[in-house]
């Protein structure tokens, strides 16, 4: 077999240690679920009705509003537990074993990050569930709907190989567990749960000019049916770069560990 032949075959065995592990402790990835769905239902019930009065409708408005940005919430909460994955490999000892092996390197990584976009998107399904049982309703076509999961698999995946870096560089799977805040508080300040046009100058800079604002301003575009502009490209060019500068900071601290 070829080495890209090898290479195939040893992530495809990294994926399904990583889905197995999935499967039997399934609390650690719709973990990454719960606190959208919390959020969703705080904000709709809590919040719906005086939020959107203020933008010119009422609860189910902001719902409908509210939902596209929790699901990026959502993606974005699945960094936790990959970085704590990672992480634990390292500490405990499996890596070791992984040395000795005829394996190709990089699939210790590359299973990590598939794996991860998959839980992603499963966790997203009970986050969509709910937001349809509190009154979300979509105006899009199956292809929007087709290019709205793409669209979220693409951050799902830039996501998750930052997440492996901050998963390498942690000494214990507690700080594992800290590092990716700035990943998950990011969407807050964007236009997740109100459009950045109503922050204060500041914020409202900052929240157009982070990744997560065109990141859930095309998929609001996308669930409504609407016109998602220029933050359609915003958003890929995002995924693309956060995924390069994440896989070349995760190869470099693998390769500096696995040397020692």
């Amino acid at each position: 077999m070829s080495t890209l032949t090898y290479a195939v075959h040893d992530s495809m065995t990294m994926l399904r240690r990583n889905i197995k592990h999935a499967v039997r402790y399934p609390a650690v990835g719709f973990g990454s679920a719960m606190m959208p769905i919390l959020m969703l239902l705080l904000f709709a019930y809590a919040f719906g009705d005086s939020i959107g009065a203020g933008m010119g409708g009422g609860r189910d408005t902001y719902v409908n509003y509210l939902t596209p940005g929790i699901i990026i919430m959502g993606v974005a909460a699945g960094s936790m537990s990959t970085s704590i994955a990672v992480c634990s490999d390292m500490t405990e000892g499996i890596i070791n074993r992984f040395r000795t092996m005829n394996i190709t390197r990089s699939s210790f990584m590359t299973g990590h990050v598939i794996g991860s976009v998959i839980q992603t998107m499963v966790c997203m399904v009970p986050v969509v569930g709910v937001a349809l049982a509190v009154g979300f309703r979509s105006g899009a076509t199956p292809l929007e709907w087709l290019a709205a999961a793409g669209l979220l698999a693409a951050i799902a995946f830039a996501v998750a190989w930052l997440s492996v870096a901050l998963g390498l560089i942690s000494k214990t799977v507690e700080s594992a567990s800290n590092k990716p805040l700035l990943i998950q508080f990011l969407p807050f300040l964007g236009s997740a749960f109100v459009p950045a046009e109503s922050m204060s100058p500041g914020l409202r800079w900052f929240a157009e000019n982070q990744p997560f604002t065109p990141m859930t301003e095309t998929l609001r575009g996308l669930l409504s049916g609407s016109e998602i502009g220029n933050n359609g490209w915003i958003s890929l060019a995002w995924c693309a770069g956060l995924t390069l500068v994440g896989y070349l900071w995760s190869r470099s601290l693998f390769n500096s560990t696995t040397k020692r």
